[in-house]
């Protein structure tokens, strides 16, 4: 049985300045520099054109401006490729910790799922839905 397994994480205290459980304290580590990248991505050119306007503005690239450049395309590929790393390192922290996703519980239906429902529109369902003829 894993470390994951044995904790209730329903119970733990969640504190963002003391995680109570190691997958805890990898998982804010991981937020942290994941926030931190975005700030220098998103920010980080917006920031340059302000201090060094005449360098940002006169350099070109693929024909725009610099700063429009990293500004309108670097931005937004930059937040996905974080979002893509985001996911890659967060697998690798569930594989780490035991944590597997994948599994699904096999229920029997129950009489809820058997009986007729409520429709949104105020009508009922039925179990089978009728055979559309030409």
């Amino acid at each position: 049985m894993t470390v994951h397994e044995q904790t209730d994480y329903l119970d733990a205290e969640v504190n963002i300045l003391r995680p109570s459980t190691p997958f805890m304290r990898d998982h804010l580590r991981l937020i942290w520099v994941g926030f931190l990248a975005w700030v220098l991505v998103i920010f980080g050119p917006v920031t340059a054109t302000y201090f060094a306007q005449d360098a940002m503005t006169s350099a070109t690239f693929l024909g725009f401006p610099l700063h429009y450049f990293l500004v309108a395309v670097g931005g937004p590929g930059g937040a996905l490729v974080l979002s893509v790393i985001y996911s890659w390192r967060r697998d690798k922290l569930d594989q780490k910790y035991g944590i597997d996703h994948s599994s699904t519980t096999d229920t029997e239906p129950s009489a809820v799922e058997t009986e007729p429902s409520a429709a949104t529109d105020g009508g009922t369902t039925t179990e089978q839905p009728a055979e559309v003829t030409d």
